[in-house]
């Protein structure tokens, strides 16, 4: 599992599952640099923009041709009475990475997310602004997506929105410590960071979709939480200025796809 879980930790940083964010207070940070950054091959904006993925490479071609993109406008279509999602989220984060693409949280193994008999394990979080997906057409300023794996490699995504109000107590902890650098990644070792993080409301909205950054890949269980929590202003602000421009892919057509909730 140690191998499989380096293996899958080091994937998840070179695509950057996207999309396809503490109030413990056991903190050790050591700011380190990645040994290896990698290039930059796509990205938000000018000649490798969102619209310009599928170009980029003969592996992105799904990024213009597929029929189940994320993300998308989520308007439910079916009440369903959905299983509650088993979230056991009880260890702690592992670093904290600025891949030039987002800011990304690693987590240290055991942290699950049960569904449909499957048991996932969450391997990384990450945010994205504005929101990637929408409900009922309405964007958020920040949204953070928790992707999961299961034992053959199977993904599922858990999709937290945030509102602007009181600052996020639980998110400044990460907040403080995101490296201000592309390929530059902190030490954090966080308790409980990724269950804090999440509403105590954890109704969802269920849909198929893809991968939000290249190669788009299809097939990802999505499970966009209803509840928000709270943000900042400056929250955002101090994200975006990280970031140095929006890092959200733009609203994919739903097409014969099912939403339930």
């Amino acid at each position: 599992m140690k191998i499989i879980s380096t293996l899958m930790s080091t994937t998840l940083t070179l695509i950057v599952y996207s999309s396809l964010s503490l109030a413990q207070e056991n903190l050790s940070i050591k700011t380190v640099k990645t040994t290896n950054p990698t290039k930059t091959h796509w990205g938000y904006t000018g000649h490798s923009s969102a619209e310009k993925w599928a170009e980029l490479s003969p592996k992105n071609k799904i990024c213009a041709t597929g029929k189940n993109q994320s993300p998308i406008n989520v308007i439910t279509s079916i009440d369903a009475d959905l299983e509650a999602l088993a979230i056991a989220y009880t260890n702690p984060s592992s670093s904290v990475l600025n891949n030039g693409h987002t800011i990304q949280v690693n987590m240290q193994a055991g942290n699950t997310l049960n569904i449909d008999g499957i048991s996932f394990e969450l391997k990384q979080f990450h945010f994205h602004t504005p929101s990637e997906n929408n409900i009922d057409g309405k964007s958020f300023p920040l949204e953070a997506h928790f992707v999961h794996l299961d034992k053959d490699n199977n993904i599922a995504v858990l999709a937290l929105m945030f509102e602007e109000g009181e600052a996020n107590a639980n998110l400044a902890k990460i907040w403080e410590k995101m490296p201000l650098k592309a390929n530059e990644k902190n030490s954090i070792i966080l308790e409980d960071i990724a269950s804090v993080l999440l509403p105590s409301q954890r109704e969802y909205y269920r849909f198929n979709g893809s991968l939000t950054t290249p190669p788009c890949t299809e097939g990802v269980r999505w499970f966009v939480l209803k509840t928000p929590v709270s943000i900042s202003k400056g929250q955002v602000a101090k994200f975006l200025k990280v970031m140095k421009h929006p890092n959200n892919r733009p609203i994919q057509a739903t097409n014969a796809r099912v939403i339930v909730k």
